[in-house]
């Protein structure tokens, strides 16, 4: 496989969408792609395993992307060699009642990883500065103070709303969330691709949804927004990376490179030693079960 730098696709400095590409060759097969996918979720797999019992850092994977990106089959294979007890995935939609009477974070915070496991964000909080920047109207369903009509949701009221979110990700990350995000950056043609599959596949028909058609009118908005959201939140404790996403088995192997180098970096995440008593007594207690 062709070597790679994994922080070839972090956003460190400012991005034009336009200008970054949403192909990635890897030099393989797709078979030899899913091969190599297979190696590091199995390692992924046993780190998790270990963070599971350090207890120390919670694991937060964000994942955006236009209609189709791939965010669902890309969590099902990358996550595949988890322990069902330290994973959560949470798939945000359309704010219920309940949520709607919490802060535009709450229903977020309250899925964060406790320490030792990993929660996976299925669309996250960017969705308030992306879908609700696109449709602004939406705000209003949040009954905010002093945001009396669509008019009051101007520039200052998205920079404060950045500044928010980048002052949460700093709280988690200073208090042990390490925290990804990915875009999942996919080309328009290859989207129309998708969904004309989803339409022409009687066993994709329930993915298609009239209103996917109506979103893809308003590519160019989602595209502006996203870029605006890259360049004002990527930070060093919460950085984005922009993944090529044409072609899935290469998306899904960056994305599992990323998480699985980046933690291998942090050295202090070990199995926890025995007390001195217990290991002292080892033999012992074998003896004990033997003797049974």
């Amino acid at each position: 496989m062709k070597h790679f730098d994994t922080n070839t696709f972090k956003v460190t400095e400012p991005v034009k969408l336009s200008e970054v590409s949403t192909k990635f060759d890897l030099g393989e097969s797709k078979k030899e792609i899913k091969k190599e996918l297979e190696d590091v979720r199995e390692d992924l797999g046993k780190l998790q395993d270990t963070m599971y019992a350090h207890g120390k850092y919670g694991v937060l994977v964000c994942l955006q992307g236009m209609d189709t990106a791939g965010k669902d089959s890309l969590i099902r294979e990358v996550f595949k060699d988890f322990n069902t007890r330290g994973i959560v995935v949470h798939s945000f939609k359309v704010p219920t009642e309940l949520e709607l009477k919490h802060d535009y974070l709450w229903r977020h915070y309250i899925a964060l990883p406790a320490r030792g496991k990993f929660s996976i964000f299925n669309r996250t909080h960017y969705e308030n500065v992306l879908v609700t920047r696109v449709h602004p109207y939406y705000i209003m369903g949040e009954n905010i103070p002093n945001v009396d009509s669509v008019d009051d949701i101007n520039d200052e009221f998205w920079a404060k709303r950045f500044e928010q979110i980048n002052n949460f990700e700093k709280h988690i990350s200073d208090n042990g969330t390490i925290i990804f995000k990915f875009f999942l950056n996919i080309s328009k043609e290859e989207q129309k691709n998708r969904l004309l599959r989803r339409l022409e596949l009687k066993e994709k028909n329930w993915k298609f949804s009239p209103g996917d058609l109506k979103e893809r009118k308003l590519w160019g908005k989602y595209q502006e927004c996203y870029e605006d959201a890259l360049n004002r939140t990527s930070k060093e404790h919460a950085p984005w990376f922009t993944i090529p996403a044409d072609d899935k088995p290469t998306a899904r192997y960056i994305v599992a490179k990323i998480i699985h180098d980046t933690l291998k970096g942090y050295t202090d995440i070990e199995e926890p030693e025995l007390d001195d008593d217990i290991k002292a007594n080892l033999d012992l207690y074998k003896q004990q079960l033997e003797s049974e």
